[in-house]
């Protein structure tokens, strides 16, 4: 997938061992990238909130990246809480690498995400490992573990998840849930938070009413409209969540571009004493 001129169309090379259907392609391409979603409808939004406007000239152009897979998305943002881009990003790739489905192709291999029964039967930790092997391995060569993906103590969640999506929640039900029995149901989940819970609910399931709050958007939010006083958290998301409406999760993604690009949220980190 190339484009260099990001005025002109997208051009797409596939390359498949089966055959391929080119409409349900593109349809997947437009879901992933989100390319019929409305943007100059949602700067008019945006430019008629004083607070919302600057965004526009820092973010123009900026879409959500949809989750193509279900699973995936919430292993990754279990594994997102308390952490850094960087790590668990090399984290996800790690259990792709170790545990997933090897694909080749002309431009490389790659490797799909395992599925929850897979994950379900991997160690938790180098001494489940050694234990599962039956004392064979010195504890030092035990590698094959969720631990050694560096997800600490979020592996445990993540072997719960994947027998509660394999033995007792259906996934795909819950997109046809409203926004409320969603976030409810996916708090029943080990590891999942309400941020978190926001987080698959805007990247899996395409629910824009969504308003994922850490302590930087409470920080961006209680700066531009609450005169920096110190909000909860969750009322935070209950403000972005009302004020926003279904615009919520796209204004939430461009308030953090924003914040970042421009310097503010340097200025709203605490001061060191």
């Amino acid at each position: 997938m190339a484009q260099n001129d990001f005025s002109g169309p997208l051009e797409v090379r596939i390359e498949s061992n089966k055959k391929i259907n080119i409409n349900s392609v593109i349809n997947e391409i437009k879901r992933i990238f989100d390319l019929e979603f409305n943007l100059p409808k949602f700067y008019e939004f945006l430019s008629s909130d004083s607070q919302l406007k600057p965004a526009v000239d820092f973010c123009e152009g900026l879409r959500l990246f949809k989750a193509h897979n279900l699973f995936e998305c919430i292993i990754s943002s279990i594994c997102s809480a308390n952490n850094s881009i960087i790590r668990w990003n090399r984290s996800i790739n790690l259990i792709r690498e170790k545990w997933g489905q090897k694909e080749h192709f002309s431009e490389g291999t790659f490797f799909r995400f395992p599925l929850p029964q897979k994950i379900l039967h991997v160690p938790e930790h180098e001494v489940e490992e050694m234990e599962m092997c039956s004392g064979e391995k010195d504890i030092k060569e035990c590698i094959n573990n969720l631990k050694s993906c560096g997800v600490g103590y979020r592996g445990k969640f993540m072997k719960k998840v994947a027998y509660m999506v394999s033995e007792e929640i259906d996934l795909d039900k819950i997109g046809l849930m409203n926004y409320d029995q969603a976030f409810e149901k996916l708090l029943e989940l080990p590891g999942v938070g309400p941020k978190v819970a926001d987080c698959i609910l805007l990247y899996g399931y395409g629910m824009g009413e969504a308003f994922p709050t850490d302590i930087w958007i409470k920080r961006i939010i209680s700066h531009l409209y609450f005169d920096d006083k110190d909000i909860t958290v969750s009322k935070i998301r209950d403000f972005g969540r009302e004020q926003f409406g279904d615009y919520a999760g796209y204004v939430q993604l461009y308030l953090f571009h924003y914040a970042r690009k421009s310097g503010l949220l340097d200025k709203l980190k605490p001061k060191t004493k």
